[in-house]
């Protein structure tokens, strides 16, 4: 017997290692005691309908699931397909008098972890079991270390050590720990997207998709089709079925950046899906379930939209559960440093150049700036310093170069010469390769590295985008996991 199976589970009356599912409640009770034989240490239980079995796995912890498939009222592949979506990693073992390849296929497409057949030989049965217990403890494991690697992610990437970054660590971990809805308010740059993976990540659904859109970046009339997806033939130009980012993200949380920037009919699609749990592809005729997490964000005064009634007061508290507000880094310039030295080692290492140093007095200098634009700004501002300086401690000198070829809004320090600016081709160029890089890599986060996706949403030929991703250096796979 594998070591997985010897140790008693914790909370022995909340949980049933192995429930078997048959309606031959004979059958069922011979393979109990047949179980319980050999996996004496753990609790092994039956049910003689699916109805019954969903009931069991909503009151217990269940680890292992055998179910026949051929049962009245919900045979064991509608059982399944319950089953996943109570508990998506619970380890589904189908079994069947009528055991063909087609059958068999047809279960482990379905999520079967394995399938046996009528009559069951307790040796194969017993290290189908065994895999299952071994399968779920790795995954109960796995969960527990994501969350200690959760933590962990949240003090590494939030950058920052004053008490308002302390605090948004605190709410970060206590939002995580719950499947409502949250709004996330800042002010552009701030990170809004960051935190919203974060809590994605440190919470129970990490291991499922984590889907982001822009709102704004997705014209009016597509926007609906982007989110809830269309059947084909619904308008011109649907020449194939689009499942949507709702769909996408099912099982896991969907992102709504800029949520107040979308039309009062969206937010009608929006407030529908939040109330019922269903979307309705655009030209379908019937609705479809989803479980989604909802995590929205926004810079903009959403209380001054209910009051000029251009957004809706219902769809606000819906998505206003919970709220987390990010301070702008004007109100913690004691990060600046901090974030400073941050972002000028990622900048290195994107570069593919030895490790830099800002000079002190360059550290005192940007602890004074106000920053508009936020921690972006501030992070495009080190890359830009990163391009030009040469030498290995990066001065005022090249501040004031790269203040005057950008038109900063920051103050030049007094009493400091104007640079030359750089070549007009040249200060185009870098411009242009940096709005290309920017611009592909939020579009290639939000289809989740479909290099086919992006290029119907850029209106760009797939192999214009594959091309722009080579001169970047990037692969299309490296967005996947994003």
């Amino acid at each position: 017997m594998s070591d997985m199976t010897r140790t008693s589970p914790p909370d022995r009356d909340s949980r049933i290692d192995i429930l078997v599912v048959d309606d031959e409640r004979d059958f069922a009770n011979g393979l109990v005691r047949l179980l319980t034989g050999r996996f004496g240490d753990l609790r092994v239980a039956a049910a003689s309908s699916g109805r019954e079995a969903l009931e069991r796995l909503t009151a217990k912890t269940v680890r292992v699931m055998i179910t026949d498939l051929r049962m009245p009222e919900m045979n064991g592949l509608q059982l399944m397909a319950e089953a996943l979506r109570i508990k998506p990693d619970l380890s589904m073992v189908v079994l069947s008098a009528y055991g063909t390849i087609e059958t068999a296929v047809e279960a482990l497409h379905a999520g079967a972890y394995d399938f046996l057949t009528k009559p069951i030989e307790p040796d194969q049965l017993f290290r189908v079991v065994t895999k299952g217990l071994e399968r779920s403890q790795l995954i109960e494991e796995n969960n527990r270390l994501r969350q200690i690697v959760g933590r962990q992610e949240v003090q590494e990437e939030l950058v920052g050590e004053g008490p308002a970054m302390r605090s948004l660590r605190q709410t970060i971990a206590a939002v995580a720990q719950s499947d409502y809805a949250v709004l996330i308010r800042g002010e552009s740059g701030t990170g809004k997207e960051l935190v919203a993976r974060l809590i994605h990540r440190a919470g129970a659904r990490a291991a499922r998709p984590f889907v982001t859109v822009n709102c704004p970046s997705i014209p009016e009339n597509l926007l609906e089709s982007e989110l809830f997806g269309h059947v084909r033939g619904a308008f011109t130009g649907a020449e194939r079925h689009h499942k949507g980012l709702f769909a996408a993200a099912h099982t896991g949380t969907i992102h709504l950046d800029e949520i107040g920037d979308i039309s009062p009919a969206v937010q009608t699609k929006v407030l529908r899906c939040l109330q019922n749990g269903e979307i309705r592809p655009v030209g379908a005729n019937a609705s479809q379930t989803v479980d989604v997490r909802v995590i929205s964000s926004t810079n903009r005064d959403l209380e001054a939209g209910l009051r000029g009634n251009i957004f809706r007061e219902d769809l606000y508290y819906r998505l206003n559960v919970l709220s987390i507000t990010l301070p702008p880094l004007r109100e913690r310039a004691e990060d600046i440093p901090l974030l400073a030295h941050f972002f000028l080692r990622r900048s290195c290492r994107e570069m593919g150049t030895g490790d830099k140093d800002l000079d002190p007095e360059v550290l005192r200098w940007m602890s004074t700036c106000s920053w508009p634009g936020n921690v972006r700004e501030l992070q495009n501002f080190i890359r830009r310093m990163t391009v030009f300086g040469i030498g290995e401690r990066l001065d005022m000198d090249l501040v004031r170069m790269v203040l005057g070829s950008e038109g900063s809004l920051h103050p030049v320090p007094a009493g400091t010469p104007k640079p030359v600016p750089m070549a007009y081709k040249e200060a185009k160029a870098e411009a242009v390769h940096a709005f290309t890089r920017e611009y592909l890599t939020d579009l290639l986060t939000l289809t989740r590295g479909n290099v086919s996706e992006a290029a119907r949403l850029s209106g760009l030929s797939r192999v214009a985008v594959q091309k722009i991703l080579a001169r970047m250096g990037e692969e299309a796979a490296t967005f996947r996991s994003r």
